[in-house]
């Protein structure tokens, strides 16, 4: 396992996980739906005061992602193994999480499609970013 791209793979993941849930979440659309919810969801000034938290725990996720790529690399065009890859994390996330929430809070149906949605395109761009920047030791 190469150490040092595992770690370089984890933070270009960290990134693009940021960025595209930045863009993503803040659309109009799925911004107000959320809104419908104020008593379930942070306000932005509640998100804000435990930002930090959270993301040094998306860094340790994308850093255990980046060591299970790394695990199960067999070889082959570093995008594909990735797309394959962040797929199969997009679907665990959509059914062990948003489907998880959507029985345990209260949120609506359209909520929990939007967030399947963007959760998916999310973790298959993640999963891209790490097959394009890892690379094993020869």
């Amino acid at each position: 396992m190469n150490y040092a791209r595992v770690a370089f793979a984890a933070l270009g993941a960290f990134i693009a996980y940021f960025v595209l849930g930045s863009l993503i979440f803040t659309l109009p659309g799925m911004r107000n739906e959320f809104m419908k919810y104020p008593t379930v969801y942070r306000s932005q000034e509640g998100i804000k005061s435990v930002m930090p938290a959270g993301m040094a725990a998306m860094f340790v996720a994308m850093l255990v992602l980046a060591v299970l790529y790394a695990m199960l690399y067999r070889g082959g065009a570093g995008w594909a193994e990735g797309a394959h890859f962040g797929a199969l994390i997009g679907v665990f996330a959509i059914c062990s999480f948003v489907i998880h929430n959507y029985v345990n809070l209260n949120i609506g149906l359209k909520l929990t499609l939007q967030q399947s949605i963007a959760y998916f395109v999310e973790w298959l761009v993640v999963g891209i970013v790490i097959g394009l920047i890892y690379r094993p030791l020869h």
